[in-house]
């Protein structure tokens, strides 16, 4: 009995082209026709069968040819969280899968080394705060009313001497004392006057506090430590990193006691908005697309087909697209455009999901139906 390749062989020419571009489809069914129990098929009824599916992937491949569908898949740009400074994992707080907002935390670094820095930055700073103050404010309250006490006592002494020295005056305009005591009495007056003035200055200065120059010193040292301070928090909190952007855990690529050196990621964030289509148009139609032109998305498992917006050409062509989803791609050349959903439909999109994109929804024609019918039917008769 001739073997079901036999009939295909008689429809079909082996010279012709249709059956040159089906005949992967036809060794992949094949497959199938293997039996694979003690019941087996009637070789003439899986021939039947074979003749139709030949006939329907055929038509369907004509269809595909003038229909403008363009395979593709989902790109997904990741956000990856790491700390400038090394250290071991101390504590992570997200699991993959998790749906996260920005600002919630995500891992923790040892950092008792950054603490101990930050204590002693706040020391330096207090110290020289202290040391400012005490430049600015004048002599301690005992020292003062050490030298506020001389004044007064100077001032006595300088009212004594006015006295003594009018006294004398007088004295000697009656020729009473000589020249010489008159004089000497006013010199007294003059010192004792001089006195006074030289520790009124000397109190005043007392209260002025240190000289300008010193207490500009002292305010750069503490803007210094001020400095040092805010270094310290930097390198303290750089060991607690919390999420920079909204949207899913992805990965999380350390564990908890695992050194991470410095820059590493430790978790990567999946963001809606950095979820991508990829797709691939022939050179023939690539003229046609502009930045900005709105499409639409399809693929397995959705109602109806969603918008996107096309956000890039690609300015060099390719042979193959890097994920070859159909017969009819291989050995095309093609170039590469991106396209961005909604955000609201971004979510549904996971990183290397195959895509269909086409200007209209009339163009997603789904003929995997009847394939996977007959692959169903054949594999439920072998067993």
């Amino acid at each position: 009995m001739n073997s079901p390749l036999f009939y295909i062989k008689k429809s079909y020419k082996i010279s012709s082209p249709l059956w040159t571009s089906k005949k992967q489809s036809f060794l992949e069914i094949m497959k199938f026709l293997k039996p694979q129990s003690a019941h087996r098929t009637s070789c003439a009824v899986k021939s039947f069968f074979l003749i139709l599916l030949l006939c329907a992937t055929s038509l369907s491949g004509c269809v595909d040819e003038e229909l403008e569908v363009w395979q593709g898949y989902v790109e997904g740009e990741f956000v990856y969280a790491a700390s400038p400074l090394g250290g071991q994992l101390d504590k992570i707080y997200v699991k993959k899968g998790d749906q996260i907002t920005a600002g919630n935390p995500l891992f923790t670094l040892e950092r008792e080394y950054e603490k101990a820095g930050v204590d002693e930055a706040n020391e330096q700073l207090a110290k020289a705060l202290s040391d400012l103050a005490n430049k600015r404010k004048g002599s301690r309250p005992s020292e003062l009313a050490s030298i506020t006490a001389r004044l007064r006592k100077a001032k006595a002494a300088e009212t004594l001497a006015a006295t003594e020295y009018k006294r004398r005056a007088n004295l000697y305009r009656s020729r009473t004392i000589s020249e010489e005591e008159r004089d000497q009495a006013r010199t007294d007056y003059e010192q004792a006057k001089q006195l006074v003035h030289e520790i009124s200055s000397e109190l005043k200065t007392a209260n002025l506090g240190s000289r300008s120059d010193e207490i500009a010193a002292a305010e750069s040292a503490v803007e210094a430590a001020k400095a040092r301070l805010e270094q310290a928090l930097w390198n303290y909190n750089q060991k607690a990193q919390s999420a920079p952007r909204s949207g899913l855990v992805f990965d999380t690529i350390r564990y908890e006691g695992e050194w991470v050196p410095a820059g590493k990621p430790v978790v990567s964030i999946l963001p809606p908005e950095n979820r991508k289509i990829r797709f691939y148009v022939p050179e023939t139609i690539v003229g046609s697309f502009s930045i900005g032109e709105n499409l639409l998305l399809n693929f397995d498992g959705i109602a109806k087909p969603i918008p996107v917006k096309l956000t890039y050409i690609s300015p060099q062509a390719e042979y193959t697209p890097p994920v070859i989803y159909s017969s009819q791609s291989r050995a095309k050349l093609v170039f590469m455009l991106e396209a961005y959903p909604p955000f609201d439909k971004a979510i549904l999109l996971n990183p290397g999901q195959p895509v269909d994109v086409s200007r209209s929804a009339e163009n997603f024609i789904h003929n995997d139906g009847f394939l996977s019918r007959v692959k169903a039917y054949f594999r439920s008769s072998n067993e």
